[in-house]
């Protein structure tokens, strides 16, 4: 009998547990080379554990376990083939005609009289009080309807309270616990360090979003046509971060030790739900890319994110964050830093707003915005005009090809 051992992968460095999240497969189940037998989750992402041999499946920890990189926790027999199923017709059996049923008449006789389903003088004033038509059963003498047949259907007309509060909650007294996933226990244990270890400040603005709708709408269906996706918000705050990063390069700095790390570049973290929680896959070199590019980009790493499919390289080496709690109806917060760096920008929705334009009450398409920064490292004359900047590059989205300017400053040498 030969005996292959499947023991926990590496899932990066520093992680040396990973919890169990399901078996696809049960104990004496027969796989093939390659086929998934369960998932682990680590710190950061979820893998998959796959067959290296065809055979009999061992389960050796539970679902839900936690156990070390390096434990044995599969044993495959290999001795055992891998029948192959054949595929087989199915046999064709011929219909046989369903048995006739005779049919039986019934002849029912319904007694009825000239006062049959007609109100007495009470009950049809009550009738016209309460706005009733008809069709109510009589159960006075000769089917006449009574005055309390009148008050049985406006009672059976009003729902019960249980009706009512059984349309959300079951009225229960239960209380039930599961177990955190090691994505959520590390969630928790950076924000909270994020909370003590920084000297975490955050300031707002609001944007008008015009410029940005009329983009939108005049040149939406050309950009999809042209290059597969819809143009979103996320693009243009990306440029626009970008560019802010360029004139104030302390935000785009972190701390390490007692020196702080500059980038000449931008990578660009995306907050984005998934099942298991959040995540923050990053943008490389955001800075280089077109708008079509960035919705690509973050249409691709959402899926995965869906899907528990991103790698941990996909989530490390962010440089700024940009999360967008508008898709879920936020008007205002203050985001959490993304450690280890030392700011994120938080998108909100648009809701129409009177706002004061040359001395004129228009209404604007207006989201908040807020920028939480690190205040060891970020001045608040920093991150004040980091995010006016913001706000200038998408109320004025033609200045972020001209390096914040307006076209007319290039062209005038400005």
């Amino acid at each position: 009998m030969a005996i292959v051992e499947i023991k926990v992968p590496s899932p990066g460095e520093s992680i040396t547990e990973v919890t169990i999240n399901s078996w696809i497969k049960q104990n004496g189940d027969v796989v093939e080379k390659d086929e998934v037998i369960g998932t682990i989750d680590s710190d950061k992402a979820t893998l998959e554990i796959t067959a290296p041999e065809s055979g009999k499946v061992e389960i050796l920890v539970g679902a839900g376990d936690t156990v070390k990189v390096g434990d044995t926790v599969v044993r495959i027999d290999t001795s055992v083939q891998v029948e192959k199923k054949q595929e087989s017709k199915p046999e064709v059996k011929k219909a046989e005609p369903a048995p006739v049923q005779e049919k039986v008449a019934v002849k029912t006789e319904e007694v009825k009289t000239y006062v049959s389903g007609t109100a007495s003088p009470a009950a049809a004033k009550m009738m016209a009080e309460n706005n009733l038509k008809g069709g109510i059963p009589g159960t006075g003498k000769d089917g006449r309807i009574t005055k309390q047949d009148v008050l049985k259907a406006l009672s059976n007309g009003i729902p019960k309270v249980h009706e009512v509060l059984s349309n959300s909650w079951k009225g229960t007294r239960e209380a039930g616990k599961t177990k955190m996933t090691s994505l959520r226990k590390t969630l928790a244990k950076r924000l909270v360090a994020v909370k003590n270890e920084t000297a975490m400040l955050t300031t707002f603005n609001e944007v008008d979003m015009s410029g940005i709708y009329a983009i939108r709408a005049k040149y939406k269906d050309k950009f999809k046509e042209v290059h597969g996706t819809n143009i979103g918000f996320m693009s243009f705050f990306t440029k626009a971060v970008c560019e802010a990063l360029y004139h104030f390069p302390a935000v785009n700095s972190m701390i390490d030790g007692d020196e702080v790390v500059s980038y000449s570049y931008c990578d660009v973290g995306i907050a984005v739900s998934a099942p298991k929680g959040l995540m923050v896959p990053v943008l490389r070199s955001a800075e280089l890319m077109s708008l079509a590019e960035i919705e690509n980009g973050i249409k691709n790493l959402a899926i995965k994110a869906r899907d528990g499919k991103l790698s941990i390289e996909e989530m490390q080496g962010g440089t700024f964050t940009i999360t967008n709690g508008g898709v879920f109806g936020s008007m205002l917060s203050t985001p959490i830093i993304n450690p280890p760096q030392s700011a994120i920008l938080g998108m909100h929705n648009v809701v129409e707003r009177p706002v004061a334009v040359n001395g004129k009450v228009e209404i604007r398409p207006v989201m908040y915005v807020a920028l939480s920064y690190d205040h060891r490292i970020i001045d608040g004359r920093e991150s004040v005009g980091f995010l006016v900047k913001v706000k200038e590059m998408l109320e004025n989205p033609s200045r972020m090809l001209f390096g914040g300017k307006q076209p007319e400053e290039v062209l005038l040498g400005l």
